[in-house]
């Protein structure tokens, strides 16, 4: 939906034809992107009529990209710390995986 809406303005019918879903599920999807401020609906005559609210999409977008970035900053110092203990003794994953974990149990209950 957003997809579409991000081409122009929609009706819900217009909405609805490439979904394989109700009238009214489009309706509660729609219901619930407007909650999230995402999208707004103005309702002339029968027909209610779907704009994407940009601003909203463009702060989420940022949330997102702040999260990439971190997670992305995470991923490069393990990377580092990684390549600084492949060569060192305690490196073995066996051996780690010992003093890391519980004591050796069945894997399957009987």
């Amino acid at each position: 939906m957003l997809d579409r809406l991000s081409q122009g303005p929609a009706s819900v019918s217009e909405l609805r034809r490439p979904l394989s879903i109700s009238l009214a599920a489009v309706v509660q999807h729609v219901q619930v992107l407007e909650a999230s401020g995402l999208v707004r609906s103005q309702k002339v005559g029968r027909t209610r009529t779907c704009t994407l609210n940009p601003a909203t999409l463009r702060s989420a977008e940022r949330w997102i990209s702040d999260r990439r970035r971190l997670i992305e900053r995470r991923l490069d110092r393990l990377g580092e710390y990684l390549a600084e203990t492949a060569g060192s003794p305690d490196s073995e994953p066996q051996d780690r995986l010992r003093r890391t974990t519980r004591p050796d149990y069945p894997r399957e209950i009987t």
